[in-house]
């Protein structure tokens, strides 16, 4: 039986116990995905959508946790992710 994590109150907290600790020897399989944004958004676009699609999006958006814009952003990434 693997460890529980222990809970962690802060980003201090959070990188000592990951500077140490052997992640192997954890349960982590209540964890989930979480995506930062670093690069900055420079540009702002229009784009005008069927209302079906926009409601597909925000659907899927929900599901992965994440905001429809983000989702959009996401996608779009992984659409011209290395290719030229």
């Amino acid at each position: 039986m693997k460890k529980r994590l222990p809970k962690l109150t802060s980003d201090r907290a959070a990188e000592a116990f990951v500077a140490k600790a052997d992640l192997a020897a954890f349960d982590l399989s209540g964890l989930r995905l979480v995506r930062y944004e670093l690069k900055p958004k420079n540009r702002a676009i229009s784009v005008r959508l069927p209302d079906e699609l926009l409601k597909a999006v925000r659907r899927r958006a929900k599901r992965a946790g994440v905001p429809y814009q983000r989702f959009i952003r996401m996608t779009l990434e992984q659409a011209v992710q290395g290719k030229d």
